[in-house]
């Protein structure tokens, strides 16, 4: 016994996924200097880390990025119970 037909997917390229919002090509964000008064001596650390991280090699920015993102993530939290 055969299923009945299922059409695949169109042919032609396949969308990838939504693009992330964020600054236009070629535009870079502020360095830490020039945003503010606002500063946290962890948070200045994650972004400094995260802008050294373009020397590195590949796998050691994915572990860069990693330790930036968790120093984030307790910072924020740490604001919240304040």
């Amino acid at each position: 016994m055969t299923a009945p037909f299922r059409p695949g997917p169109p042919p032609g390229p396949r969308p990838g996924p939504p693009a992330r919002p964020g600054p236009p090509p070629g535009v870079r964000p502020a360095p830490a200097e020039e945003v503010g008064e606002a500063r946290h001596p962890a948070v200045d650390a994650a972004v400094r880390g995260m802008a050294n991280a373009e020397a590195l090699a590949p796998a050691d920015q994915i572990a860069q990025y990693e330790a930036a993102y968790e120093t984030l993530r307790e910072t924020l939290a740490s604001i919240d119970q304040a």
